[in-house]
């Protein structure tokens, strides 16, 4: 990694939830269980002591099967999630794309959400409607911005969505599979403003199971297996490392043949 200032800095981060194995029929079951202290639960560590920093300018991207952390990891990072121990710091503001319609109001057009938006991240009425053409335009939402969100299809979502976090100027972008249902021409966009970002200075962080995009768009990579990380290395090694991990064993590859 090239030396240069920490945007993120992830130190020794666990995220713990508590899984409830039998859900009570009634209020008063629920009660019932808790004074008598015989609930059954068991703790689960979604993400376990991780530690890394990213740079600013640097894109970063994270990969694992489903369940490994990823999304996890990237909700602390974003705010979502307070981590049950150690810490994270962001150093500059932050967007982040991290599950289709979060923080849009499905009642409202997509043109009210742009303005919603943009004065949550801190801009005027003003400074919105000075974006609003470039963000319509690059979302090709149409006609269909005036339209209430609820009737949006995941893939106009997503277009809107990136749209605006990437039009409203970000020192940080984080990214979780949200460009998976955009169309082809729509993702090559997407990339390619991605790279103006990047060359810009941005940070950008990449949940993805392209593996393609992780060689193709990133500086780094992490790999996360059961919570925990596993690599921080080149995308080229880390991309390798799970396809390998990824692989059947041989025996199983022989069994499979000979079935």
């Amino acid at each position: 990694m090239k030396q240069s200032a920490v945007a993120i800095a992830v130190d020794n981060v666990t995220q713990r939830f508590r899984v409830i194995h039998e859900r009570p029929d009634s209020l008063r079951e629920l009660f019932t269980r808790f004074f008598r202290n015989n609930a059954q639960f068991h703790d689960f560590e979604a993400v376990s002591k991780v530690s890394f920093t990213v740079g600013k300018g640097e894109m970063v991207g994270i990969v694992g099967r489903n369940g490994s952390g990823k999304s996890t990891l990237l909700k602390i990072i974003a705010g979502v999630y307070r981590p049950t121990s150690g810490r994270v710091t962001v150093n500059g503001t932050i967007a982040p794309l991290i599950e289709l319609g979060a923080g849009m109001h499905s009642e409202l057009t997509g043109r009210e959400n742009i303005l919603i938006n943009g004065l949550l991240m801190g801009y005027s009425k003003a400074e919105m409607k000075e974006r609003e053409e470039r963000i319509i335009d690059f979302s090709e939402i149409g006609e269909f911005i005036d339209v209430p969100i609820k009737q949006y299809s995941s893939g106009m979502y997503m277009r809107l969505a990136f749209s605006v976090a990437t039009e409203v100027d970000p020192e940080i972008l984080i990214l979780d599979e949200i460009l998976a249902v955009g169309d082809l021409p729509f993702q090559n966009k997407c990339f390619d403003r991605l790279r103006a970002f990047r060359a810009s200075g941005k940070t950008i962080l990449l949940v993805t199971h392209s593996m393609g995009n992780i060689v193709d768009f990133c500086d780094r990579a992490i790999l996360m297996d059961h919570g925990r990380m596993m690599l921080d290395g080149s995308p080229k090694e880390v991309v390798e490392a799970f396809e390998a991990a990824s692989l059947p064993h041989k025996h199983e590859l022989v069994e499979a043949e000979t079935s």
